[in-house]
């Protein structure tokens, strides 16, 4: 479960930060690589790996944009330590997609893929979590391609790298494997109220060997 959303100023907003965080006024625009163009005649989102039924499921953008929309008030924590609170997220529930193209049921983890091969690990229970949404909008409107137009995961209880921008899909797995920033040093959970920032502060157990 995510944490309170603290909707107040000054010293009670940052008694709700997690360790070495600061409030962020506005959006910084944060990511690796170039910005994707949005092709909607070539978008789809898949589910894919270890799928109940063995069989690969998609959507096309028309599709998944049609699927029951909710929205999640909830703050958004960076590793580069600023944390936005309280931003009112769009979209379609992870619960949702685990509903329509459930996993097998040894299914321990999801990697979530994103345009240019970019993917970001997750233990089945944090992308099953109620708040953890792939967003379309924040704060009812569209989101801007920099932020990851046209579908951006949200975990709000772990750091902001953990949900990829432009995402495109995701692979049920029975055991875990690293994303792209996992490869490089950073930590396997990303938990930031346990400041869980880089792969040498894991714990045996944590994730699989470097």
């Amino acid at each position: 479960m995510g944490h309170p959303v603290e909707r107040e100023t000054g010293e009670a907003a940052r008694s709700e930060l997690p360790p070495g965080q600061r409030v962020q006024r506005g959006w910084p625009v944060t990511h690796y690589g170039p910005v994707p163009k949005f092709r909607p005649e070539r978008w789809e989102f898949r589910v894919f790996g270890a799928t109940a039924d063995g069989e690969k499921h998609g959507w096309t953008h028309e599709e998944f944009t049609a699927l029951p929309y909710t929205t999640v008030v909830a703050d958004l924590h960076c590793v580069t330590k600023f944390s936005m609170l309280g931003a009112e997220w769009g979209g379609i529930p992870a619960r949702t997609i685990l509903e329509i193209a459930p996993p097998a049921r040894n299914v321990t983890h999801v990697m979530v893929w994103a345009e240019y091969g970019f993917s970001s690990n997750l233990r089945l229970s944090d992308f099953a979590d109620e708040r953890t949404i792939f967003a379309t909008h924040k704060d009812g409107e569209l989101l801007t391609a920099e932020h990851g137009f046209p579908l951006r995961l949200v975990v709000p209880h772990l750091y902001a790298w953990k949900g990829p921008k432009w995402v495109r899909g995701v692979e049920y797995m029975t055991t875990d494997r690293r994303g792209f920033w996992e490869e490089r040093g950073y930590h396997n959970i990303g938990d930031p109220w346990k400041e869980q920032r880089y792969s040498y502060q894991e714990e045996p157990g944590d994730g699989p060997e470097l």
